[in-house]
C-alpha cells in the first residue's frame, strides 16, 4: 500500500513542480489577450469562470477512460502504478497542456489546425481527416453503449434504438447549444461525481482492509500478454491520450487568462491520473490478484461490471447508483463533445464562422446523418483500431509541441523525449497487434525502436533549420 501513496504523492508533486517547468518553458503571458475575450461570439468563444472550466476539461478528456482503461491495464499488475505516474507528470500532462495552450495562442484553432502551423501542410490535412474520422468513431461508439445499458434498465418498449434517438437528441443539442447553456452546466455535476466517486472507492479499499499490492516490473498479466506496447497503449486517458488534444480547444476558447492554463490543462491530465490510479488499485485489491480480476471481467461482461460490483461493495447503494450513472454519463459527455469538436475541426478547415445557427446546422447535421448510419454497422473489429490511433495522435501532437519549443529556443526536451517514446509505442503496437501486422515481437521491437530514433532524428535536423529561418516570437510557422 506504501507504493500506492507514494505514487499519489508522485503525481500531485508533478502538478505542484513539473508543470511549472513547462509553463514556464511554453511562456504563458496573462497580458495576451485569450480568444474567449478578442473573439466572443456567444456561442463557442465564451468567457467561462475557471472552477467550472476545470471540470469541464476534466469530464471531457475523462469519460470512462480513466476508468475503464485502468481496470483493464491493472491485469499487468502493480506496474501499471507506473505507467500512470509517469506517463501523466511526463507525457499526458505536457500533451494536454499544449495542446490546450497551442491553440489559446493559435485564436482557439482545433488541433489539425495547430499541427500544420508546426510540422506542415502535410501533417495539417492528415490531422484535419484522422481527428474527424477519430471523433465520429468516438461520438458513435459512446452513443451505442450507454444506450444498450439504458434499454437493459428500463421497460421493454424503451429498447436501444429508442434510447439512441433520446442521446442523438441530445448531442444535438450539446453540438449546436452554446457551450455555455448545457455543457456548461451539466459538465461541472458530473466532473464532481466522478471525482467524489474515486474518493469513495479509494477510501473504501484503504479503510476496509483489502491488500493494495506494492509496485513490481514484474508481468502479472494472466495471459502473459507483453507489458511492451501493450499496457501503454490500453492505459490510455489515465496516462496519455491523443483524444485529449481534439477536446482542449474547445476549453482554450473560454478561459480569460493564460495563467490558468497550467490549472485547467496540466492540471486536469494529473486529476485524471488519480483517478485511474485509484481505479488500478482498487481492481486488483478487491478481486485479490489479477487472475481473479481477469476471471471475473470475463465471465460478467468486462470493465463495467467491475465498476458496478466494487461500487455496490465499498460505497452501498448510493455508490452503486452513481457507478451505473457513471458508466452511462460518462461516455455520453464524452461523445457530445466530440461531435462538437468534429464540427468545429471542419469549421475551422473552411473557415466558416459558426456564430450564426444556420452555419452550425450546415456541419452538424451532416455529421449526425453519417454518425447514426454507423450505428448500424458493428464496430468491434473497426474500434480496436482506436487505440492505436489516439497514441498515434498523441505522438502527432507532441512532436508540434516540441517543434513549437525548439523554434522558441525553449528547452525542447520535456516534449521531445516523450514524443519519441510514443513514436516507439504506436509503431511497435501496430507491428505486433492482432489487428495490425501481427509480426514476432523480435522483429517489431527493433523496427520501433529505430522508428522511434529515425523521427528523433529528422525532428532534430528540421527543428535545427526553423529555429535558424524563423524568429521566435512568430506565430505563423508553416
Amino acid at each position: 500500500m506504501v507504493s500506492f501513496f507514494l505514487s499519489i504523492l508522485a503525481l500531485l508533486l508533478g502538478y505542484f513542480f513539473y508543470s511549472k517547468i513547462v509553463d514556464k518553458a511554453f511562456g504563458a503571458d496573462e497580458s495576451i489577450q485569450t480568444p474567449a475575450i478578442r473573439l466572443e461570439d456567444g456561442v463557442d468563444f465564451v468567457p467561462m469562470p475557471m472552477w467550472k472550466i476545470f471540470l469541464i476539461q476534466f469530464l471531457n478528456i475523462a469519460g470512462l477512460g480513466p476508468i475503464f482503461g485502468a481496470i483493464a491495464g491493472a491485469l499487468w499488475g502493480p506496474v501499471a502504478f507506473l505507467w500512470i505516474v509517469l506517463g501523466s507528470i511526463f507525457a499526458g500532462g505536457v500533451h494536454d497542456y499544449f495542446s490546450g495552450m497551442l491553440s489559446v495562442r493559435h485564436d482557439g484553432a482545433s488541433i489539425p489546425e495547430v499541427v500544420g502551423m508546426y510540422l506542415g501542410a502535410g501533417f495539417k490535412n492528415f490531422m484535419r481527416g484522422f481527428s474527424v474520422i477519430v471523433l465520429v468513431l468516438v461520438g458513435v461508439v459512446f452513443l451505442t453503449g450507454p444506450a444498450g445499458l439504458l434499454a437493459g434498465l428500463t421497460p421493454k418498449q424503451f429498447d436501444k434504438t429508442f434510447w439512441i434517438y433520446v442521446i442523438f437528441a441530445y448531442y444535438i443539442l450539446a453540438t449546436m447549444l452554446p457551450i455555455d447553456k448545457l455543457i456548461g452546466k451539466v459538465y461541472p455535476i458530473f466532473g464532481v461525481c466522478l471525482l467524489i466517486m474515486a474518493i469513495g472507492v479509494s477510501g473504501g479499499i484503504i479503510f476496509g482492509g483489502y491488500h493494495i499490492p506494492e509496485i513490481t516490473l514484474a508481468n502479472l498479466h494472466p495471459k502473459q500478454l507483453p507489458i511492451w506496447p501493450l499496457m501503454f497503449v490500453t492505459i490510455a486517458c489515465g496516462a496519455i491520450s491523443g483524444f485529449h488534444s481534439t477536446q482542449s480547444p474547445l476549453m482554450a476558447r473560454c478561459i480569460t487568462s493564460e495563467k490558468q492554463g497550467r490549472k485547467i490543462f496540466y492540471g486536469a491530465m494529473i486529476a485524471e491520473g488519480v483517478v485511474a490510479l485509484i481505479w488500478a488499485a482498487a481492481a486488483i485489491a478487491f478481486f485479490g490478484s489479477t487472475g481473479e480480476l481477469a476471471a471475473q471481467m470475463g465471465a460478467n461482461g468486462g470493465q463495467g461490471w467491475v465498476v458496478s460490483t466494487i461500487s455496490n461493495t465499498l460505497l452501498g447503494k448510493v455508490g452503486g447508483a452513481l457507478a451505473i450513472l457513471g458508466v452511462i454519463f460518462c461516455p455520453v459527455t464524452s461523445g457530445d463533445t466530440a461531435f462538437r469538436s468534429a464540427r468545429l475541426t471542419i469549421a475551422d478547415f473552411l473557415k466558416f464562422k459558426q456564430g450564426p445557427i444556420k452555419n452550425r446546422l450546415i456541419l452538424t447535421v451532416p455529421l449526425f446523418v453519417i454518425a447514426f448510419a454507423l450505428t448500424q454497422i458493428d464496430f468491434n473489429v473497426v474500434w480496436r483500431y482506436f487505440a492505436w490511433s489516439n497514441q498515434t495522435l498523441a505522438m502527432i501532437v507532441l512532436w508540434a509541441a516540441a517543434m513549437y519549443l525548439a523554434i522558441k529556443k525553449q528547452f525542447h526536451w520535456i516534449a521531445t523525449v516523450p514524443a519519441t517514446f510514443m513514436t516507439a509505442v504506436s509503431i511497435t503496437y501496430i507491428l505486433v497487434a492482432p489487428e495490425g501486422f501481427k509480426l514476432a515481437t523480435s522483429i517489431a521491437y527493433p523496427v520501433g525502436l529505430a522508428a522511434a530514433v529515425g523521427a528523433l532524428a529528422l525532428f532534430l535536423v528540421t527543428a535545427n533549420k526553423k529555429s535558424q529561418v524563423i524568429k521566435p516570437d512568430n506565430q505563423k510557422v508553416a
